[in-house]
């Protein structure tokens, strides 16, 4: 049933780029959604906040928030059309361009990587394997080489991780493996079945207290950052296939909106406040470890939402390559930025 009009809710059609779009203000009708995110830690908080402080709901859209599991999982329920807008590593719109379905970046997320963190089994530590390299050169009990666990091979983690170790010379000599969500992932390390995790502060920080692990190394950290990479990159974003927006391009509008909102939303409250919002999502971790991984997302937020070809390029060395496997494209064989165009129009940061 149609909802009375309001400036707030609005749908307005516009012309973007040769083709039809919503701007955010004016009518419609409520339309279902799904937005998929993989695992339950605050890296996805856009989404989680666009749900609890009403952001969907505000843009038109009855939206249900399904956990995927993992980044790939993400993308194959994208890719399939049984999700609207998914969240994870800018990799995966372009592993789906590179198998024709055109995936197309809707916005991005941050700017750089936030769950990059290497953790270590505490007794390893102990023993005194204290950095990648003492990592690479001790072996497994059965004379392995080590294990690192990442949610999924190709996610995020796994990315940015073994670029890493590939330009430290060490990605060969460590064993991947994908180990799911956050309960898996830490039961994985607590069990002693992988050696390193690599994920957020806030799995460091729970890890740390059960008293299961330690920090290894920090790729989040500015200068570790900046020193291998060079500068901003986007690393997440908010993503989906062309086919999805050849639909309804006013749904999808709909849901850049909203996260915009949510962004803006993120800028300006506190991580109390954040993790108030996003609790139900997140509750895997303790409040304390969620707060500390929030307020490092805040710094690493790319509150403009925009990727310009210098940020575009510094990322190439790293999704481009063998371990991705992706055939390199450009910038605009990937990016559709007229809907957050829109939306900062609408709602002016």
């Amino acid at each position: 049933m149609a909802k009375h009009f309001t400036r707030r809710s609005a749908l307005t059609i516009i012309a973007a780029g040769g083709a039809s779009m919503a701007a955010g203000r004016a009518f419609a009708e409520d339309k279902t959604g799904r937005a998929i995110y993989p695992v339950a830690v605050p890296v996805y908080q856009t989404q989680y906040v666009a749900d609890r402080i009403g952001f969907f709901k505000e843009a038109g859209l009855d939206c249900k928030l399904i956990q995927g599991g993992s980044g790939v999982k993400t993308r194959e329920i994208i890719a399939s059309s049984q999700g609207d807008i998914g969240i994870g590593d800018i990799t995966h719109p372009m592993q789906l361009s590179n198998h024709g379905r055109a995936g197309r970046v809707l916005m991005p997320v941050d700017t750089r990587s936030s769950s990059v963190m290497f953790i270590i089994r505490k007794d390893l530590w102990d023993q005194g394997i204290t950095t990648l390299e003492g990592l690479a050169a001790s072996k497994r009990p059965d004379g392995r080489k080590p294990i690192v666990s990442v949610s999924s091979l190709g996610g995020t983690n796994h990315v940015w991780a073994s670029y890493y170790m590939e330009t430290m010379g060490l990605d060969q000599k460590v064993t991947w493996i994908g180990t799911g969500n956050v309960d898996t992932m830490l039961g994985s390390l607590k069990s002693k079945q992988v050696d390193v995790l690599v994920s957020s502060l806030s799995l460091l920080n729970e890890s740390m207290d059960q008293g299961w692990g330690a920090l290894l190394f920090d790729g989040t950290d500015e200068t570790i950052w900046n020193k291998y990479i060079g500068g901003k990159v986007p690393v997440t974003s908010h993503f989906t296939v062309q086919s999805t927006i050849d639909k309804d391009p006013a749904k999808m509008q709909a849901f850049v909106t909203a996260i915009w909102r949510a962004t803006q939303w993120i800028k300006v409250h506190t991580p109390d406040q954040i993790y108030e919002a996003i609790e139900p999502y997140v509750g895997s971790t303790s409040r304390a470890a969620n707060i500390l991984e929030i307020t490092a997302l805040q710094k690493v937020a790319d509150y403009q939402a925009s990727i310009d070809a210098a940020d575009f390029a510094r990322g190439e060395k790293v999704w481009f390559r063998e371990m991705t496997g992706i055939k390199p494209l450009t910038i605009t064989d990937v990016v559709s930025p007229s809907f957050v165009e829109a939306a900062r129009k609408a709602y002016p940061a």
